[in-house]
């Protein structure tokens, strides 16, 4: 089971939609050009067409699975003192000093440029479930973190 933000789930239905009902339809067509041309042992745009189209439905396949398994978080319904999914963390990293502020998302939404972390990440595994005031250990390829966690706040949507 996938936990999307309701954002999240949109995106990927509107990205789903458009390549069924768009670039699928014109992918065919350029089959079809293709096919017509001709030798189909000698003609690159066919054959070239022919991994767009498996590169497409492959996609296709992979954001269906998504949203067959995806439950959208209702955030009223999310704890308010306590890290969980589509929680605003600000935390101090106690072995350098550095403030960071991140927002607690399933993987399909993580970005760092967003400010977004995977709660699979070592540091989103290591916060979830904790309080402000308490410290955390987080174990990252480069050694292990010491977090105390300064806000805990709920992002609404």
């Amino acid at each position: 089971m996938e936990y999307l933000s309701k954002e999240r789930y949109d995106e990927i239905l509107s990205e789903l939609n458009n390549l069924i009902y768009v670039e699928y339809p014109k992918l065919k067509e350029d089959l079809s050009e293709a096919r017509a041309q001709g030798d189909l042992s000698e003609n690159a745009g066919y054959r070239a067409a022919r991994r767009t189209q498996a590169k497409m439905i492959s996609r296709i396949n992979y954001l269906q699975n998504i949203l067959n398994y995806a439950r959208v978080i209702d955030p009223r319904n999310l704890p308010k003192d306590r890290v969980a999914l589509l929680s605003k963390v600000g935390f101090t990293i106690l072995n350098t000093g550095a403030q960071k502020t991140y927002t607690i998302v399933s993987p399909h939404e993580m970005n760092l440029q967003e400010g977004k972390i995977s709660f699979k990440s070592p540091i989103g595994q290591a916060l979830m479930g904790r309080k402000a005031g308490e410290i955390a250990e987080a174990r990252t390829p480069s050694g292990i973190l010491r977090l105390q966690i300064d806000s805990v706040t709920t992002v609404m949507e």
